[in-house]
């Protein structure tokens, strides 16, 4: 399986005026937001290409993304189904076991497949039986950052670049159960994140009167696809 890796980057402008009338330290501020958006981005970037798998359950009755209804949540039932059609394909699960501990009403946790969920989805999803809240589990060392929680044989993470599309009778929230090895990212090693800095005249006759400088990112990634059989794609409605 063979990838190619892409450029990518953003950058802002910072003016010599700027710099000298402000007490800010501009410059680890504007890193701090490069950074958000580096990651945010490259985020996105892989969602893009995860959620275009080939493996599609639709919710309830529905047997395309325009026949979903609002009302077509994603249920413990939905979660299952996708749970067995893994387990038919051979996927492994990502995570190990949080074993029980006495901790007064915790739960242990079982090797689990990784759920992406919407938060309009974790609304629905907390009242399914069976669900274990993030703080109810026997043990937080293992926790995942966004993780909200598990069902069956799933541990969910939610996050707001979960993928939605535009259905014909509502917005189709399209909620991914994956497996080990479903996708891989790469980059160029020691080209993977760079923050550049310009000073102020770095630009030469194009900044004449040294009034500009920049700090930005520049990374090289690609996200692929491995194997189509390691995710379910879960196409279903929200509660409004």
């Amino acid at each position: 399986i063979s990838a190619t890796v892409v450029q990518y980057g953003d950058y802002v402008t910072l003016t010599d005026f700027l710099q000298m009338t402000t007490l800010d330290p501009l410059l680890s501020e504007t890193s701090d937001i490069l950074g958000q958006q580096a990651g945010n981005s490259l985020d996105q970037i892989t969602r893009d290409v995860i959620v275009a798998g080939s493996t599609v359950q639709y919710a309830s009755s529905a047997t395309t993304t325009n026949t979903v209804t609002a009302a077509m949540i994603l249920t413990k039932d939905e979660v299952r189904e996708a749970v067995r059609t893994l387990q038919g394909n051979d996927a492994k699960k990502v995570t190990r076991m949080v074993n029980p501990s006495t901790g007064w009403n915790t739960q242990a946790i079982n090797a689990a497949f990784i759920g992406i969920i919407s938060h309009n989805t974790l609304y629905d999803l907390k009242d399914q039986t069976g669900f274990t809240k993030v703080e109810d589990y026997a043990s937080q060392a293992n926790v995942m950052e966004g993780e909200v929680g598990a069902l069956d044989d799933v541990r969910f993470v939610m996050t707001t670049n979960s993928s939605t599309t535009a259905g014909s009778l509502t917005t189709v929230h399209r909620t991914l159960i994956m497996g080990q090895d479903y996708y891989g990212i790469s980059r160029i090693s020691g080209e993977a994140m760079k923050n550049i800095i310009k000073p102020l005249g770095s630009a030469g006759t194009a900044d004449p009167l040294d009034q500009r400088s920049t700090s930005g990112w520049k990374a090289t990634f690609v996200a692929k696809r491995l194997n189509e059989n390691f995710c379910v794609r879960i196409e279903h409605g929200v509660t409004a």
